[in-house]
């Protein structure tokens, strides 16, 4: 294990590079102590430092993260974390609460749990002059396809701390929500985004709603916006292979995560070169592919130089740290802006769900919403939406359990 990882030497190629944690930051130091807890002896000083590293209460300008994308399943784990102390908190809201019901007991915990992940970064948001330390509160899954919820939900998300950003899905409703919660100075985050068109579309969604903002002399100094491409989901969760197959093309490993990457890296070109004032984040990583038997990750190596976020869940970082290949990683200078290669851009456009998926008109936005990218992730995260929902009712039957023997 080399002092410094994988992530920490991208970042040092990479001006304007932001590495987020993507999950609860009320999970960290429990994810630190079980890492330590597995690693060899000789691994646990250079591990510890680099945990160091990555957050710091003495220090929050200096450290890795700076900032966090979560959600209602990441915030599932945080509670499943420490269930005790979850449990604690739901009976005191119970208890202020008379009559609550299952639903409204998992928004006020899921409020809760990002009130407290929020209050972790509020050091690094306010060192950096309120542009940084920002944690992603997402709207409710399951409301992905409801304007007024969502419009409800984010403004509730957003009283909660100055530094909570909100994470708004990249359905045809969506769009409408970032507009308007930027057109009120609240930060946003494009997530459930896959396509081109999609974050062009945000792009200029947020441009429309600065304009509006401007006129209307909102306060802009703590607002940022970013919007996700989640790669692998694009790529693996969509069927991407698949599609590919019903054109008689076999993808490799190496094909597909060219595919996200061509993506991201057009949607990053069109930001820079139109001087938009989002910032591309990048998520949903995976180690791989394997070239000549060796394992790479292009989706680290080809994002050096580009000044984007590149959010990082606990088990990728997991396995960034323990790569026994990892000296094998030579970064190259700026290859953000290195073009795919031209035989797998070939192979690639002739699959009509990559080909649209390239184009900045591909889809239109009433299309978004049938995209089986966008399908499939939206019914992922609201099933782990309703486990946190079963938490919240089986705490207020324990509740009302004990009322009731009083």
């Amino acid at each position: 294990m080399e002092e410094k990882n994988l992530i920490e030497k991208l970042v040092e190629l990479s001006p304007g590079m932001e590495i987020w944690w993507d999950s609860s930051p009320v999970i960290f130091k429990n994810w630190c102590r079980k890492m330590l807890e597995k690693a060899a002896p000789e691994k646990r000083p250079i591990m510890q430092r680099q945990f160091d590293r990555m957050y710091s209460e003495k220090a929050p300008g200096k450290q890795l993260f700076r900032g966090v994308t979560t959600n209602p399943p990441l915030s599932l784990k945080a509670i499943q974390d420490d269930p005790p102390y979850w449990e604690g908190v739901a009976k005191e809201i119970i208890a202020q609460n008379l009559g609550i019901d299952k639903e409204s007991l998992f928004w006020r915990l899921y409020k809760k749990v990002v009130k407290r992940g929020s209050d972790m970064y509020l050091s690094v948001f306010e060192k950096s002059g309120y542009k940084e330390g920002f944690l992603s509160g997402q709207v409710d899954p399951r409301s992905v396809f409801d304007k007024d919820a969502m419009l409800r939900q984010a403004l509730e998300l957003a009283a909660i701390n100055p530094n909570v950003m909100i994470k708004v899905p990249g359905s045809k409703q969506g769009y409408d929500i970032i507009e308007e919660l930027t057109a009120r100075g609240i930060s946003t985050n494009n997530t459930l985004t896959f396509i081109l068109p999609q974050l062009v579309d945000c792009a200029r969604t947020v441009q429309k709603g600065l304009k509006r903002a401007k006129a209307n002399n909102v306060d802009l100094s703590k607002w940022r916006s970013v919007i996700t491409h989640m790669e692998s989901r694009y790529g693996d969760l969509g069927g991407l292979r698949d599609f590919a197959k019903e054109k008689g093309i076999e993808l490799t490993d190496g094909d597909v995560r060219l595919a996200e990457l061509a993506i991201f890296k057009k949607a990053y070109q069109f930001l820079e070169e139109n001087r938009m004032p989002s910032k591309m984040l990048s998520c949903s990583l995976r180690m791989g592919p394997k070239v000549n038997g060796a394992t790479r990750i292009w989706h680290l190596e080809e994002k050096t130089g580009a000044s984007i976020i590149v959010t990082c869940p606990p088990s990728f970082i997991e396995q960034v740290m323990n790569f026994e290949e990892e000296k094998n990683i030579v970064y190259e200078p700026d290859r953000i802006h290195a073009d795919i290669p031209k035989n797998v851009m070939d192979k690639l456009m002739r699959v009509p769900y990559f080909e649209r998926a390239y184009a900045e008109d591909g889809y239109t936005r009433d299309e978004y919403n049938t995209h089986s990218a966008l399908q499939r992730t939206a019914d992922q995260f609201s099933k782990a939406t309703q486990e946190m929902v079963t938490f919240a009712g089986k705490c207020l039957d324990s509740a009302c359990n004990f009322a009731s023997k009083k």
